[in-house]
């Protein structure tokens, strides 16, 4: 019987247990995978603490790899034995588990699992964010919160190849150096720094046409005036909790800007979407383009623990649980 990480109720990372899991054969259109790597997200601490509530008992993590080990009826998507990696998934922290076989991407060889693990969820919610979102154009210049963590590396690396000039907020020197050294022209401080009075400064007072935050309330407010008129919020993520309630009017007075918040499940809904998604993903890693830094690893029934490094700010880069 496999074994996962699973909540019976909401809280810190104590509420996360390690235990036996039922699992029965693949039914139509499923596949059964052991995993091989599981990536770590701060979307699985919204999870656990009840921000995004889920049905409970849960299994949580949203991205894996592995192989396939068994295919239902009607799969023609993978079969046993491929090397396959998902993301936007729930129940990745499990050691074997059933998914629908077309939200599984096969990996090239060039692709690590651990690799994939540490970038599907990252590196395809970066190629929407700069590709789709808000298609970014050479010669623009932008802001990322967050640059040193797991999605900003893979971003300011991306959006440099792109040609944008890239503006990014850190907490630390230290994160600032990796920043920059990941392709962020500017790297603001925000602990000792005024982000929005910097930005405004190395854009000559224009602002930037798009501000990239997953950070959420802290940098909500500063991230708006941040922006030149008719500019582009891109709220997609909440590590410093959720961006309260707020009069729309407000965006009308900063210059009819436009705010969206948008999710990797929606841009990856059709299998078409996902697989052109994960294809560019794939290519910017394997040229070279875009290198995947992997903080660290912990053994999968350490989950907990990998939680409390990743909520105290203390990573950067990807973190991977190994089953």
């Amino acid at each position: 019987m496999p074994k996962a990480i699973r909540i019976h109720q909401t809280g810190g990372p104590e509420v996360l247990k390690w235990e036996d899991v039922e699992l029965g054969r693949p039914g139509p259109g499923e596949a059964l995978i052991r995993q091989t790597a599981v990536g770590l997200n701060f979307i699985d601490t919204y999870h656990r603490t009840g921000l995004y509530p889920l049905p409970l008992p849960a299994v949580l993590g949203m991205e894996g790899a592995g192989m396939v080990e068994e295919v239902g009826a009607g799969v023609t998507e993978v079969k046993p034995g491929d090397r396959v990696a998902y993301a936007g998934v729930l129940g990745a922290y499990t050691e074997r588990r059933l998914i629908a076989a077309d939200r599984l991407v096969p990996l090239p060889d060039g692709v690590s699992d651990i690799q994939a693990a540490a970038m599907m969820l990252k590196g395809m919610t970066a190629e929407y964010l700069l590709l789709r979102t808000h298609r970014v154009q050479r010669g623009e210049t932008i802001l990322v919160h967050a640059a040193a963590g797991g999605v900003g590396l893979i971003m300011c690396q991306w959006a440099k190849h792109l040609g944008a000039t890239v503006i990014g907020t850190v907490g630390s020197d230290q994160k600032a150096e990796l920043a920059r050294a990941n392709g962020c022209d500017h790297p603001i401080v925000y602990t000792r720094e005024n982000f929005t009075e910097r930005v405004r400064a190395l854009t000559g007072g224009a602002g930037v046409p798009v501000v990239y935050d997953s950070v959420g309330k802290d940098t909500f407010p500063g991230s708006l005036d941040c922006l030149r008129p008719l500019g582009l919020m891109v709220s997609y993520g909440n590590a410093s909790g959720a961006v309260p309630p707020f009069n729309i009017g407000l965006l009308a007075q900063k210059g009819s800007l436009f705010l969206t918040r948008p999710v990797l499940m929606a841009y990856t809904a059709k299998r078409e979407d996902l697989l052109s998604c994960a294809r560019a993903l794939f290519e910017v890693v394997e040229s070279g383009v875009v290198k995947i830094k992997l903080e660290r690893t912990w053994p999968l029934e350490h989950a907990a623990s990998a939680h409390r490094e990743l909520e105290g700010r203390r990573t950067t880069g990807s973190t991977v649980l190994l089953p």
